[in-house]
């Protein structure tokens, strides 16, 4: 189990119409652990759930963590206790940063957020800066009132590296242009909605982009369509089996049946329960694999994913 770590608020203020920002330090007045720009912490709320935050604050800066929450009337509860019980003051428990969306090696970056996905794309920009890699970052979204983490980008060190695109200004981004000519070393991270992050990378390939340079993260995703209809299967890991029903998730049995895994999204979208497959063929319901890693077959997301084959081994200890 990943190590956990107290913290208390230590600052909150409206980041922007309906997303606060937390400023989390540790309750000892020590250091936190390092991260790298694209991670994430868990968030364990008081009610019992637990929700994933990125960082948006510069890697480096071990004397805090700092996540922005958009209150979401459409979810399960989590943003909305986030808003509603969180004040100055309150002590609470997070993982340690965890990142499966972090930088890869290239001359050249371009970063593209949509919305409140501007929390992992503002780290990313703090980083490559701090390596004086060159890059160019592009954040869009309806009203300036609703732009999370704008004033960083309109004003210091950002400023020139950044672009701004305000739809309900007329601004809205030229996808054609901002993804035009792409180096053989460059690569592209995206996050945001599911909806912007599918046209960006829709463009980027028609622009010429190999699907080995694009790279995102969701937020605020749709289950995948599958196209097997629902209905029980068998899990086997090493000489037990389990039965999987058709309202149940392989990650809750495997639970229920002293075999955790780490879950953390419940969604397919953070990758922290990805297990290994030995035998059987999965029905892949995540957004985190590649098609490339889904045609493979040999890993999946237990808290999402089912079986097309009428059982599934898994390489888990037993």
């Amino acid at each position: 189990m990943d190590s956990l770590l107290n913290v208390r608020i230590r600052n909150l203020h409206e980041a922007a119409e309906g997303v606060r920002s937390y400023e989390l330090v540790a309750l000892d007045g020590g250091e936190l652990p390092a991260f790298s720009a694209g991670a994430h912490i868990d968030l364990h709320l008081p009610s019992g759930l637990i929700r994933q935050y990125s960082l948006w604050n510069a890697p480096g800066e071990t004397h805090r963590y700092c996540i922005a929450v958009l209150r979401d009337p459409a979810s399960r509860g989590g943003s909305q206790e986030v808003h509603e019980r969180l004040q100055e003051g309150d002590q609470l428990t997070i993982s340690a940063p965890r990142n499966h969306f972090a930088l890869q090696a290239g001359k050249r970056v371009r970063l593209f957020a949509g919305g409140i996905g501007i929390t992992p794309i503002l780290a990313m920009a703090y980083e490559l800066q701090q390596q004086q890699r060159e890059f160019e970052l592009h954040y869009s979204f309806r009203q300036r009132s609703q732009a999370a983490l704008l004033e960083y980008l309109q004003d210091g060190p950002l400023a020139s590296r950044s672009h701004l695109h305000c739809s309900g200004e007329g601004s809205r981004m030229d996808s054609v242009q901002a993804l035009a000519n792409p180096a053989a070393d460059e690569q592209l991270y995206v996050c945001g909605s599911q909806g912007f992050i599918d046209q960006i990378l829709a463009s980027a390939r028609a622009a010429g982009w190999a699907d080995s340079q694009l790279h995102r993260e969701y937020f605020n995703v749709e289950t995948p369509v599958s196209d097997v209809p629902a209905g029980s299967f068998e899990v086997r890991v090493g000489n037990r089996s389990f039965n999987v029903g058709a309202d149940q998730t392989v990650a809750d049995v495997l639970a229920a049946n002293g075999l955790a895994v780490a879950v953390s999204c419940g969604k397919g979208i953070c990758g922290s329960c990805l297990t290994t497959v030995l035998e059987g063929e999965p029905d892949h319901r995540d957004l985190y694999l590649t098609e490339e890693e889904q045609a493979a077959n040999d890993q999946f997301t237990p808290c999402c994913s089912r079986a097309k084959s009428s059982y599934l081994v898994l390489d888990l200890p037993g």
